[in-house]
């Protein structure tokens, strides 16, 4: 009997320790306190005391703080901006001058939010050239109101079609060019990218992408079964997803605004905005990104499959 209330005295003492240790983990992810003191300044690009709204582009730049935030969403006409660093490039394509809303969502802690919003009035008078869009979505002149799509695909038998660069510099992966084939197997040359005329863009993943850490992990959710390779995380998971995109050309350099945390390629984050360096070659284009923290130029090569 002895021996029997032994082994209760045992268990129970157990069974104390056990609930007291968990009661301390219910304590240990610190206060929650929601974000405060939202600042959100804006530049339209290219206004000036003659062009208050702009030069036409549609392109504002937004840069938004707040106290205890870690993390910030931008929001307009349906469509959101995740930026981690409180900074993002937003193309208004609608033509003429507009006026937007644009609500700012700032995350704390527990993911406990405050939101503001801003009004921007800003002007849009580019029209993408006809030469573009027959090659990026297959507009017809003699159908302009058909709705036309082409598939995009990462050109992995040309040499540099994928590398990097210092930040606006000229010469294409100048620092690094991956050869034909090179990244085979990392989730890269599976995806297949889709613009369509009626400004949406689709992304087939095939289940895995190819990214950069921080980055892919801080915006799109914790690595479950990518293999990290340095900097990199290949075969990510990820699934299939439609975003939106706008055709703008602030001073005079075309480029693809994608919304969300669309991307092509290998994701770097930044604003999501992909400079068209070159659309000469058929079937080809040559496009460049700067990474969330800009520290490279990303440059891709992509072919219609």
């Amino acid at each position: 009997m002895m021996k029997i209330n032994k082994y209760i005295k045992i268990i129970l003492f157990s069974l104390v320790t056990l609930f007291y240790g968990c009661q301390e983990d219910e304590y240990s992810f610190g206060e929650v306190i929601a974000p405060s003191n939202i600042q959100i300044t804006k530049e339209i690009v290219g206004a000036d005391a003659d062009n208050p709204n702009g030069d036409g582009s549609g392109v504002v730049n937004f840069l938004v703080s707040a106290d205890n935030a870690v993390s910030y969403k931008f929001s307009y006409d349906g469509t959101e901006i995740l930026a981690l660093s409180g900074k993002a490039s937003i193309s208004f394509s609608n033509l003429g001058l507009n006026t937007y809303t644009v609500t700012v969502v700032a995350t704390g802690t527990g993911g406990v939010a405050t939101s503001k919003s801003i009004d921007v009035e800003v002007l849009s008078t580019y029209s993408p050239p006809q030469e573009l869009i027959t090659k990026l979505f297959g507009f017809d002149p003699a159908n302009p109101d058909a709705v036309t799509s082409r598939t995009w695909k990462v050109h992995d038998t040309k040499n540099k079609h994928f590398g990097l660069g210092p930040v606006a510099g000229t010469t294409v992966a100048e620092w690094y060019g991956a050869g034909p084939g090179e990244k085979v197997g990392v989730g890269m040359y599976d995806d297949r990218f889709t613009f369509s005329s009626d400004g949406t863009f689709s992304h087939v993943t095939n289940g895995t992408i190819f990214g950069r850490d921080p980055y892919i992990v801080n915006d799109l959710g914790p690595n479950i079964s990518g293999v990290p390779n340095g900097a990199d995380i290949e075969n990510y998971a990820f699934a299939d997803y439609q975003e939106t995109y706008t055709l703008t050309a602030p001073g005079g350099i075309e480029r693809i605004s994608l919304s969300g945390t669309a991307f092509i390629g290998y994701y770097t984050g930044g604003d999501h905005s992909y400079e068209i360096y070159d659309r000469g070659t058929p079937n080809e284009l040559v496009l460049r990104t700067t990474d969330e923290n800009a520290e490279f130029d990303w440059w891709f090569v992509i072919t219609l499959e």
